[in-house]
């Protein structure tokens, strides 16, 4: 059990990713708290796990916008339950454009929720982790931030800033025991890939974008959770500041 003891805060835990990565986490021994900004999908989160019997889940209710509610929650999770790891997950993309072409409005919110939403959780979770000495944060990037994404301009953007804050925090909180990490998956099969698309579409699209992947397939949550837990776990215990590409050879190829 390699969270035994442990408690968790993931943000969007709601669907896909961070979904996928509250489920894992419990079934590894770690109390989660599942935030989302649809309370709704979190208690489904939470649900499930209480179903599966595989751990101790909390849901709640979060904008990762809200900086003083996020400092709140962290707040109240270390006093209840302890703070050991945070889950940056929440974010959203927009819709394929040339950068000229993309609505500003739809930009600020890519950068608000994206960006500002990474700041907040970790400057609210920082203060707990550096007291105690201990503890991991896992930052939700992107492909996209590493190596680019033509017509993603905006979410490239937002993801490229959560590579490099990951980096200088990690730089911070080192002489305190604390690591940060990112995870940056390739186009993974979740809601937010599907987002606008029929089933029958997504199933086209999706099948002609895994040709171009070495493995000749699309992630799978489970498999970006994966990647999480370990950059959680005591066995990433020398790993900090790295941006671990989970993407089926796509960058290599």
């Amino acid at each position: 059990m390699r969270l035994e003891g442990k408690t968790a805060y993931i943000t969007g835990a709601g669907s896909g990713l961070g979904r996928a990565a509250a489920e894992r986490f419990a079934a590894e021994g770690a109390t989660v708290v599942a935030s989302d900004v649809d309370y709704e999908a979190a208690v489904e989160t939470a649900d499930r796990i209480a179903d599966d019997g595989d751990g101790e889940a909390l849901a709640h209710e979060l904008d990762v916008r809200d900086a003083e509610a996020f400092r709140d929650a962290i707040d109240a999770t270390a006093a209840d339950h302890g703070l050991d790891v945070v889950v940056n997950n929440a974010g959203i993309s927009h819709e394929r454009a040339d950068t000229e072409a993309v609505d500003l409005a739809a930009r600020d919110r890519v950068i608000d929720i994206n960006v500002k939403g990474v700041w907040n959780g970790c400057a609210a979770a920082i203060p707990h982790l550096k007291e105690q000495e201990s503890g991991a944060i896992v930052n939700t990037a992107s492909l996209a931030g590493v190596i680019g994404s033509p017509g993603m301009s905006a979410y490239s953007l937002s993801k490229g800033a959560v590579v490099n804050y990951t980096r200088a925090i990690a730089a911070e909180l080192g002489p305190h025991g604390v690591r940060a990490n990112a995870v940056c998956p390739g186009v993974t099969e979740t809601p937010l890939a599907r987002e606008g698309r029929s089933d029958e579409h997504w199933e086209e699209v999706a099948s002609k974008m895994a040709e171009q992947y070495p493995l000749r397939r699309l992630g799978r949550p489970e498999d970006v959770a994966n990647a999480m837990l370990y950059l959680a776990s005591d066995e990433a215990a020398w790993v900090t500041g790295q941006a671990l590409v989970v993407d089926g050879g796509f960058s290599c190829a």
